[in-house]
């Protein structure tokens, strides 16, 4: 129909290799596509790939074939600053991010490259602390942190510089039980109240129910299943031939379903699918 625009995703990779110089071959025949608002996770055993394949996404590698797109334009040097403003990036180890005295020097200098000053400076670092839930943090040193609130501020850096797309590597790494129940809501929050695409890298696969609505999973370089979180984690066989595992509610329902003559609709992926499976489970069996 005339008048239609297609859609453009944020960020579409197609048919891409990346070899290192040394002749290391990292990614290989790569297509994936990240939309505006979605929430993607990346799966795969050490040595998959997902690192490299996240520094394609703002040009600080090139890829040896194929075509990194951002918003349906390819990445090339004339788009570089615009794309690196679009897409922000946290590590996985805040200490690796995190150089300044203190928490407000962090979140003002990618400020200052952007030439913001005086007042509006100042609104966006409180606005960027109070989004994480920092905001009496401004005069800390950022090295006298926790590991969690470390990780909160590389995120308000990122933050502060409004971009479009959050790609984060390992979100809920060397976090405890508590700190990581923070960051996913943190993020949850971040996708749905200001729109950020969320992209993340984890080995945490019990996160990714409660954080994802696509997976890739990754082996050896190459993409190997890709689809929704349920699609993704019913093929049982497959995760498990790549060296990951099911989350541990989706493994309890496949032994109920052995053990316990349970039969479920579909794989239950979170303590509150599951509860309500069982539920009506017990329910049926009452009747």
């Amino acid at each position: 129909m005339k008048g239609l625009v297609t859609p453009v995703d944020l960020i579409e990779l197609s048919r891409v290799d990346y070899v290192y110089p040394d002749g290391t071959r990292a990614l290989t025949d790569i297509g994936l596509s990240v939309g505006a608002g979605e929430r993607v996770a990346v799966l795969g055993p050490n040595g998959a790939g997902k690192s490299t394949l996240f520094q394609l996404f703002n040009g600080l590698l090139p890829p040896t074939r194929g075509t990194v797109a951002i918003k349906g334009r390819p990445i090339e040097k004339a788009y570089l600053k615009e794309v690196r403003r679009m897409i922000g990036m946290v590590f996985q180890d805040p200490d690796d991010q995190l150089f300044s005295a203190t928490v407000r020097q962090e979140i003002s200098y990618g400020l200052l490259n952007l030439g913001l000053s005086g007042e509006r400076m100042e609104e966006v670092i409180a606005w960027a602390l109070e989004v994480v839930g920092l905001s009496s943090f401004e005069n800390k040193s950022p090295f006298h942190l926790s590991g969690g609130e470390k990780k909160r501020v590389a995120l308000a850096s990122v933050l502060a510089m409004k971009p479009q797309v959050l790609v984060l590597d390992e979100p809920t790494g060397a976090l405890d039980p508590i700190g990581t129940a923070k960051i996913i809501a943190l993020l949850n929050c971040i996708n749905r109240e200001l729109g950020i695409t969320l992209v993340f890298a984890t080995h945490d696969v019990d996160c990714v129910p409660l954080m994802a609505d696509k997976v890739y999973v990754m082996d050896k370089g190459r993409i190997v299943v890709s689809g929704s979180t349920q699609e993704v984690f019913s093929r049982k066989d497959l995760i498990r031939a790549h060296n990951l595992r099911l989350p541990r509610v989706a493994h309890l329902a496949e032994l109920m379903e052995r053990d316990g003559g349970c039969r479920f609709p579909t794989t239950p992926l979170t303590i509150g699918q599951a509860k309500r499976m069982f539920l009506e489970q017990l329910a049926g069996s009452k009747k």
